[in-house]
């Protein structure tokens, strides 16, 4: 039976209603596999995150959300990704989407926040062209025209996530003067092309695609709040850490068994532990070690995924083995929108130097 689309979260509580985060968290886990291939639009994991008040959480209270604290959308991110990081990935994307609207004026808020709350309509994020993906050629990839009463759009937005299972994409283009400028652009608009998705390494079932746009024009535009845009961040940070467990699960699911791997579970869950602590530390602060944070949860999901590969021998090798997700699903997080500081960070610990040097 589908819970009302409030129980997940009470206005502003800062935890998740424990039965209804492990009756999704169930559901989740059961459609994994086929999440894994279809997408949690096609699965239904989407639509049972909506109808347990998931969504409603991420949106505002005066636009027909609950507008949970962030320890509680984070905890909520990593238990979604401890079961299938494919929905995970849609949930963050969604959630990106939601919260640019949510800077924009009270009409566009109205418009489009509680539909999305209750998971009538959906929505994805292409800004990844504004901060990570394709900077370092120099132009830029997604174009916004100003044309007097509306905007035209014109470029690529080249990682969107969900693209043609969304009614919109929130999308930022470069002004002529350089500001970056958001966008709600319906899926169907005139000019606007959805590549088929993209065959990757891992999560193929997020259906991230590339979207080109030829002349889209579009009427509403959000200007972004001080600061600018950045990828990433601490729910990008809660889905290593998710993916982490379900790594250290297996460790010690084998350990049980096999004492001697004892002391490689109970380290890895201690380290664990203490970035969890750290990262809901760190939504106090504006700034601080985020970007350290995101660098040793990227390290320490690949090392967990590896030493689950490791723990379960030859059958983790063995394509379909939840071991061998895991290890191809790890290394996503080496080149999801990693601002420059956490890529350089990873590379010095890849190549065995000091972070500082």
């Amino acid at each position: 039976m589908l819970r009302h689309n409030a129980d997940m979260f009470s206005p502003g509580c800062d935890r998740a209603d424990p039965d209804a985060l492990r009756e999704i968290c169930a559901i989740i886990a059961a459609r994994a596999e086929r999440t894994a291939v279809e997408g949690p639009w096609q699965s239904g994991s989407f639509a049972a995150l909506a109808s347990h008040g998931a969504l409603a959480g991420f949106i505002p209270a005066d636009c027909g959300g609950t507008a949970a604290g962030e320890a509680a959308l984070l905890e909520l991110l990593a238990a979604v990704a401890e079961r299938c990081l494919t929905t995970a990935l849609a949930v963050s994307q969604w959630a990106a989407g939601c919260r640019i609207i949510a800077g924009g004026d009270a009409r566009l808020r109205a418009a489009r926040l509680p539909a999305l709350a209750s998971g009538t309509e959906t929505t994805t994020v292409g800004i990844s062209q504004l901060s990570t993906s394709r900077r370092h050629l120099g132009t830029a990839a997604l174009t916004a025209t100003s044309t007097g009463s509306a905007w035209r759009l014109d470029g690529l937005c080249p990682w969107v996530t969900g693209a043609d299972a969304s009614d919109t994409l929130v999308v930022g283009g470069a002004a002529p003067d350089g500001r970056a400028v958001f966008f709600v652009v319906p899926r169907e608009s005139p000019g606007l092309s959805i590549a088929p998705p993209l065959h990757m390494l891992a999560l193929s079932g997020s259906r991230t695609s590339s979207v080109t746009f030829d002349g889209v024009v579009v009427e509403d535009a959000i200007t972004p709040r001080e600061g600018g845009v950045r990828t990433g961040g601490l729910a990008t940070t809660a889905l290593a850490l998710g993916a982490t467990r379900a790594a250290v699960n297996i460790v010690a699911a084998e350990a049980a068994a096999r004492p001697a791997l004892a002391a490689a579970a109970e380290g890895l869950q201690t380290e664990a532990e203490a970035a969890w602590a750290r990262l809901l530390a760190a939504t106090a602060a504006e700034a601080g070690d985020r970007d350290r944070l995101r660098a040793d949860a990227n390290g320490l999901v690949v090392r967990a995924a590896q030493a689950a590969l490791t723990a379960t021998k030859g059958a983790g090798f063995v394509t379909g083995h939840p071991a061998e997700r895991l290890v191809r699903e790890s290394l996503f997080f080496l080149v999801w929108s990693c601002p420059q500081a956490v890529s350089t960070a990873v590379l010095c610990d890849l190549a065995g130097l000091d972070r500082a040097s």
